[in-house]
C-alpha cells in the first residue's frame, strides 16, 4: 500500500537518511572500535551503549528506506481538487469562537502541529477532507465536538 507524502516530507526523510548513513553510522562504528580497545567486552558499558545505538540507527535507516519505497509523493500544486480539501492542501479555518488557524494536511511522518501541519489520519483532517471553502466541518476531538468553518483552501 502506498503512503501519501508531500514532496517536502520525502525530502526531509531523504535528508535524515543521508545523515544517518554518512554521519551517524561511521561515528558508531568508530565508537565500537574504540570501545573494543578497552578490553573485556562483557563488562564494557561504552561497547554496549555503542552497540545499542547502532541497533537503533540501523532500525531507523530500514524504517526510512521502507517509507520512501512505499511513498506516493504528492505535489499539492499539481492536484486537481476543484477547491476541495485534499491531501497536501493548506486550509484556513475558524472555530466556533472565531479563532482562526491554518493547517496543511500531510503524511503522518510530516505532521507537526506547531508548524501548522496535521496528519491526514488525524480527526481534524478526516473531518475537513472533501469539504470546500464556505462549508463547515464537525470534528470529534478529545475535548468534544468542534465545529470549523473553512475559510480558504490552497494548494501550495
Amino acid at each position: 500500500m502506498k503512503t501519501p507524502m508531500t514532496k517536502r516530507g520525502a525530502e526531509l526523510l531523504r535528508s535524515e537518511l543521508q545523515r544517518l548513513k554518512s554521519v551517524e553510522r561511521p561515528a558508531i562504528t568508530q565508537a565500537i572500535a574504540e570501545a573494543r580497545t578497552h578490553g573485556d567486552l562483557s563488562e564494557n558499558a561504552e561497547y554496549d551503549a555503542a552497540r545499542e545505538r547502532q541497533g537503533f540507527t540501523e532500525a531507523r535507516i530500514s524504517d526510512i528506506e521502507a517509507k520512501l519505497a512505499n511513498a506516493q509523493i504528492i505535489d499539492p500544486r499539481l492536484v486537481d481538487a476543484d477547491g476541495r480539501v485534499v491531501f497536501g492542501a493548506t486550509v484556513d479555518v475558524a472555530d466556533q469562537s472565531g479563532e482562526k488557524a491554518t493547517w496543511q494536511i500531510v503524511g503522518e511522518d510530516e505532521a507537526d502541529i506547531k508548524e501548522g501541519r496535521i496528519s491526514v489520519s488525524s480527526p481534524i483532517a478526516r473531518g475537513l477532507i472533501g469539504k470546500e471553502s464556505g462549508e463547515s466541518a464537525e470534528v470529534q476531538t478529545p475535548g468534544g465536538i468542534k465545529r470549523y468553518e473553512i475559510l480558504d483552501v490552497r494548494y501550495e
